[in-house]
């Protein structure tokens, strides 16, 4: 029998938020899909203008079971999910993203069971809050810096998110980017789907709030790294303002990557830092 993927989606006032429209979307491309044993989970933070009653109508007809209770966030309802998955594989889409691609959970979970992986990652299409799409290709060996890929393109192994306790929840826009960070220092396996297979919509709230973002990366780089290198707060505002790392951290963090991959990572971080750089100063310059 396949092994089951739960797919585990919050939600809050969607049609307050004008939102019915895209989760309606996401529910029928969830249901064309080839795989045959897929769970969708939804997490509602006690919703309270009539979507708690579109949900009811969902799960009575077979699409997708939920809880509604009050959370702390995005990470709480997600870890309040894993917890009730009765997947092996699970993934995170928010209720305005969606699969476009009906045979790619058959696929991902066939290339998992294939090579015993710990988690996927693949390239994503985004949209942007100002209308425009663009393609968010992995960077892996960027996964020090930024958050590598979109999370909407990551299927885990739900062993995996037990044994390394969940997402941390005091992270409230980043705790993705944190725990991309913990599973490869410690070394799960990843593979990559060479597919486009999902469409997600860009957050908003790192946008809005950029200088919570740079603390939070802050507070991931002290929370991983301290061990590997001594980081007071310049160092820490360099990593986080610009992906400036010292070099013998780098020179620490490449382990974490296949040796033949060193000089990459290396040209890789560069390149971030330089990008990071750039676009500080044409922000500045507007």
């Amino acid at each position: 029998m396949e092994p089951f993927v739960t797919i585990i989606t919050p939600t809050y006032n969607l049609l307050q938020n004008n939102l019915a429209d895209d989760f309606n979307l996401l529910i029928k491309l969830l249901d064309i899909q080839t795989y045959p044993n897929i769970e969708h989970l939804i997490i509602d933070n006690m919703s309270n203008d009539g979507t708690v009653e579109m949900l009811k109508d969902y799960k009575n007809k077979g699409y997708l079971n939920f809880y509604s209770e009050r959370d702390t966030g995005k990470f709480n309802a997600y870890n309040k999910g894993v917890m009730r998955a009765k997947g092996k594989y699970i993934t995170f889409l928010s209720c305005d993203d969606f699969i476009h691609d009906i045979t790619s959970v058959y696929d991902i979970v066939n290339l998992m069971e294939a090579n015993d992986a710990d988690f996927t990652f693949a390239p994503a299409y985004c949209r942007h809050p100002e209308g425009f799409v663009f393609l968010f290709a992995p960077s892996m060996h960027n996964a020090f810096q930024v958050l590598p890929c979109a999370r909407q393109a990551m299927f885990f192994k739900k062993s995996m998110i037990e044994k390394e306790n969940y997402f941390d929840e005091k992270f409230k826009t980043m705790s993705d980017f944190d725990f991309i960070i913990r599973i490869i220092m410690k070394r799960y396996k990843p593979v990559y789907f060479d597919n486009n297979y999902v469409t997600y919509k860009l957050g908003t709230k790192p946008l809005e709030n950029p200088k919570r973002s740079e603390e939070e990366s802050k507070a991931i780089y002290y929370k991983n790294f301290r061990t590997l290198y001594s980081l007071d707060d310049n160092i820490l505002e360099q990593m986080a303002k610009f992906s400036a790392f010292p070099k013998p951290l780098l020179e620490k963090l490449a382990n974490y990557f296949p040796q033949e991959d060193k000089e990459l990572f290396f040209s890789k971080c560069e390149e971030m830092h330089q990008l990071r750089i750039n676009a500080n100063n044409n922000a500045q310059q507007q």
